[in-house]
């Protein structure tokens, strides 16, 4: 493919129980590709740890979010664990006008509206951790969350897990960070390319790779 062919902008949404690492796939992608952009969601839940307000998550009180809501200023919003969390639309049309991927590191939920709202311009990945040890032990080594926090999220991990499996475009496991982040970089070569019309053999055998992983993982449990 020619230098200077433009090629199309992409959503390249992420998601995945937490601990899972796909907020360390997506800051990664990020890093490694100058014509990325990181869609910072809107929440109403507090930060966590070192998280920064405008880096990491735009904190709104639940009064703002609502009104952000009533403007249509959401691409997709929804509540998770009794907070809300929303992608600015702002977000996807500037990706998509200038040609840029757009990462998004949300909920099963959300990428399911962003991919309805925009089936051809949206690649699904789901992000699995090793196993449920694994998950654990991650989450644990945060150290944010209480016992009864984790509990929880271990337990929301099972359905999550069975809604993404089954509805995502792609399967990673994120088992090794190296080959995870090789794995995603791959996927997005293949959709932008096969959007332009120019196929990447390469980057297209490593994702068919992954969309056979998640048609043999659809009965995966945690």
């Amino acid at each position: 493919m020619s230098s200077e062919t433009r090629l199309p902008g992409l959503l390249l949404v992420l998601s995945a129980p937490s601990g899972a690492g796909k907020t360390t796939l997506a800051h990664r992608f990020r890093a490694t590709h100058p014509d990325a952009v990181f869609s910072i969601s809107a929440t109403t839940r507090p930060p966590r740890g070192a998280e920064r307000d405008g880096v990491d998550y735009h904190f709104v009180s639940p009064e703002r979010f609502s009104e952000l809501v009533g403007a249509g200023a959401f691409a997709e919003w929804a509540e998770v664990h009794g907070q809300r969390y929303g992608t600015l639309r702002a977000t996807v049309d500037q990706a998509l006008a200038a040609g840029r991927i757009a990462i998004f590191d949300i909920d099963v939920q959300g990428g399911s509206q962003i991919k309805a709202a925009w089936p051809r311009e949206a690649a699904t990945v789901f992000v699995l951790p090793p196993g449920v040890a694994e998950l654990e032990r991650r989450l644990r080594g945060r150290s944010t969350d209480s016992d009864d926090v984790i509990r929880r999220r271990l337990a929301a991990a099972q359905a999550e897990v069975g809604r993404g499996v089954a509805g995502y475009d792609y399967v990673i496991v994120n088992d090794v960070l190296e080959t995870a982040a090789a794995k995603l970089d791959a996927i997005a070569r293949h959709e932008r390319a096969r959007r332009a019309g120019h196929p990447d053999e390469a980057a297209e055998r490593i994702a068919a790779g992954c969309r056979r992983a998640a048609a043999s993982l659809v009965g995966w449990t945690l």
